[in-house]
């Protein structure tokens, strides 16, 4: 799965830079907030220009997307070992839920990014939801039903929605996210 950066091709020591900067954010955003991150603070952290950051993150919310992007891309999808459709489908889910359950700043920040208006966002969202959506497809099977897939992406997304408002803990809501997602499955 590509690891480049969602606005140009990237040569590899552009990519270093971007790394840097994910990296970096990384730091500020536990120091800061996400109320409180910039790209500006971002940069100097990195060691890298503010118009070099900017070159590459239009925003801050799309700075956080794309390290959300980048932690789901670099995490395989669980082994499709069980036989039966429902538990690779659980599987899918938690391991998604549970993608960010340890460090709760950059959680609620990838909430507060994911809705944003940035167009680099909505790529992201687009990129991130074909992904979760092609782990469900290959979970259910070869004959996945569009309409179950469907439910089961909003099922996902209102619990991620709903830990990032602070309802509940991610490891909670991946408990309650595989509660529903049984539900559906076994009617």
């Amino acid at each position: 799965m590509s690891m480049e950066a969602t606005r140009r091709r990237l040569t590899q020591k552009q990519a270093d830079t971007v790394d840097r900067l994910t990296q970096a954010a990384m730091d500020v955003l536990a120091r800061e907030g996400f109320a409180g991150l910039t790209v500006r603070m971002v940069a100097a952290q990195a060691g890298v220009g503010t118009a070099t950051a900017y070159t590459y993150f239009s925003s801050k919310e799309h700075l956080v997307a794309e390290m959300f992007w980048r932690r789901l891309a670099a995490t395989d999808a669980p082994a499709g070992d069980e036989p039966e459709s429902t538990a690779r489908v659980l599987a899918v889910l938690r391991q998604i839920a549970l993608l960010m359950a340890d460090e709760p700043t950059l959680a609620g920040a990838v909430t507060s990014a994911l809705l944003g208006t940035d167009p680099d966002v909505a790529h992201l969202r687009l990129r991130i939801g074909g992904e979760i959506r092609r782990r469900l497809i290959d979970a259910l099977g070869p004959d996945a039903d569009p309409e179950l897939v469907e439910t089961l992406e909003m099922i996902y997304a209102g619990a991620l929605v709903r830990a990032g408002m602070g309802y509940a803990s991610y490891a909670e809501i991946a408990d309650r996210m595989e509660k529903s997602a049984l539900r559906v499955l076994k009617s």
